[in-house]
């Protein structure tokens, strides 16, 4: 029978979109396993600081490591679409679940966002900085949110700072919203922190075979019940600009997009 240490770390391991994390687990003896490898109580109680990702480092430091594209690292010349997708990828690569196989970007979304109207059309097959902001903001909103929500989001953002001539441009905008981060960084840190040490305190009369795995589950459950939360949220607001705007003229279907 498959133990729980080989469950969790080779088929059943968590991986979050952008922290990349994997859990520890609980021995019955006290021992504690990182990735199925048996560590001493002492270490393993900070459980936070034997939360992976590749160098051993904290949760904590890990989203210290979240980084996003800086404006000004855009470069300010038009490009290509190659030029564009390989940007894209070497900026963002790390970003994914898979990295070795995740695409970030590739002709064929590009392509479909223009023609749905996500971003304006190239100027003589060339894509400025504005389009690679605006691409951005794509690749962040479809993790949680519909195609064509995402268009009625950012369709007001376009018409009114897509090449404004203006101070108040795009990247502006761009700079602002994704500055809020840092002062975000801690709060998540403190929330998730808060969830895990929750989940370690349910299920304690399962019986022990499933405890641990029970525990992980319970993680989740609280996670996922924010996001879900939270993207009902954001739904409601986006229903709220498509109703002032008098009508809905997002994309009919399912807003799937093609790879």
């Amino acid at each position: 029978m498959q133990t729980f240490s080989e469950f969790i770390f080779k088929k059943g391991k968590v991986v979050d979109r952008n922290l990349r994390l994997a859990w520890l687990s609980h021995f019955n003896d006290g021992r504690i396993a990182f990735r199925g490898c048996p560590m001493d109580v002492e270490k393993g109680r900070s459980y936070f600081q034997r939360l992976l990702p590749a160098h051993n480092g904290s949760i904590q430091e890990s989203l210290d490591r979240i980084e996003y594209i800086k404006a000004e690292d855009i470069p300010d010349i038009d490009l290509y679409m190659d030029q564009v997708t390989t940007f894209m990828e070497s900026h963002l690569k790390n970003t994914t679940r898979n990295p070795a196989s995740d695409k970030i970007l590739t002709k064929t979304m590009i392509n479909n966002y223009a023609k749905n109207d996500l971003i304006p059309p190239p100027f003589k097959k060339k894509y400025t900085k504005d389009h690679v902001l605006l691409l951005i903001f794509i690749y962040y909103y479809k993790g949680i949110l519909s195609i064509s929500d995402i268009q009625v989001l950012l369709e007001p953002i376009t018409d009114r700072f897509f090449k404004n001539g203006k101070a108040y441009d795009l990247s502006r905008v761009y700079e602002e919203v994704f500055g809020l981060e840092r002062e975000q960084k801690d709060v998540l840190k403190a929330d998730v922190e808060e969830k895990f040490r929750k989940a370690q305190n349910t299920f304690e009369d399962a019986p022990a075979e499933e405890r641990e795995f029970l525990k992980i589950f319970s993680f989740i459950c609280m996670l996922s019940f924010d996001v879900y939360v939270k993207r009902l949220l954001v739904e409601k607001m986006i229903d709220g600009i498509t109703d002032r705007r008098g009508g809905d003229k997002r994309i009919k279907g399912k807003g799937q997009e093609e790879k």
